[in-house]
């Protein structure tokens, strides 16, 4: 179960935390991986799936530039090889409220967040829409609940969730299904830096206090994530399309 073996997948932001995690189980499974994201560290996660003897590429490619996503597709897609599954996981944070928030950050967090996903969906659907495929976007609980400080971040993940509904209905004639997955907090290297830089010398004692916002008792894991991506874009879900999942230890639903 859930083989994609024989399948394309590209994957924005693969190189780090859950898009790294995704990227992995994605290769595991059988499928050719095509990692874009701006950091070229991320070619160690490419170095680290071709030595399990996969194929999988680096593309250094900033989403918020339709020229450059443009052209990335181009280099991976021929007759022969389509798109089967994209997953738009690339996206920034920023920390402030309506008042706190600047026009630039406002437009940098719009640029990543919202307008990089609708480039990565507006030139990889073309192709797919040949013989079908699954879009996957990664959103947030910030979509569905307020959160403090998070103003600019909660509108951009908003923005995703309804993209991600327009796009299902707009193709599920082609056969192209599109959800989304929101997650909670989960324990990447972007959290520990936002301690660092935030917390210095009481990371640990912050580490502890975010965790236990989740009624579960604990940040979430890159790879629990993952494997509901890996489940969304698999072939056992050919009959879900237009739905926005919460990995979020009961974040929106038991703290109420």
């Amino acid at each position: 179960m859930f083989s994609l073996k024989n399948k394309t997948s590209i994957i924005t932001g693969g190189g780090s935390g859950i898009g790294k995690a995704i990227a992995l189980l994605f290769a595991k499974q059988g499928s050719e991986v095509h990692v874009l994201d701006l950091d070229e560290n991320s070619l160690a996660v490419v170095e680290e799936i071709n030595a399990l003897g996969q194929r999988s590429s680096f593309h250094k490619c900033d989403v918020a530039k339709q020229d450059e996503v443009r052209a990335t597709v181009e280099s991976i897609v021929s007759p022969s090889k389509p798109v089967d599954i994209l997953v738009n996981n690339a996206g920034i944070a920023h920390i402030g409220t309506v008042e706190t928030t600047s026009e630039e950050d406002m437009v940098r967090l719009f640029n990543v967040n919202v307008r990089g996903m609708y480039n990565c969906m507006h030139e990889v659907i073309p192709p797919m829409k040949k013989k079908g495929g699954v879009i996957l976007n990664l959103a947030s609980v910030a979509s569905s609940v307020g959160i403090p400080d998070r103003f600019a971040y909660s509108m951009t993940k908003g923005a995703v969730v309804g993209m991600t509904l327009s796009v299902a209905k707009d193709y599920v004639g082609y056969n192209i299904r599109c959800n989304s997955i929101s997650p909670a907090r989960v324990h990447t290297p972007f959290v520990d830096g936002y301690l660092h830089k935030n917390f210095p010398g009481k990371e640990q004692e912050m580490f502890e206090k975010l965790s236990r916002t989740q009624p579960i008792g604990r940040m979430g894991k890159p790879e629990e994530v993952a494997t509901l991506a890996l489940y969304l874009c698999s072939d056992e879900a050919a009959f879900i399309t237009g739905c926005d999942y919460l990995v979020d230890g009961g974040f929106v639903k038991l703290n109420n």
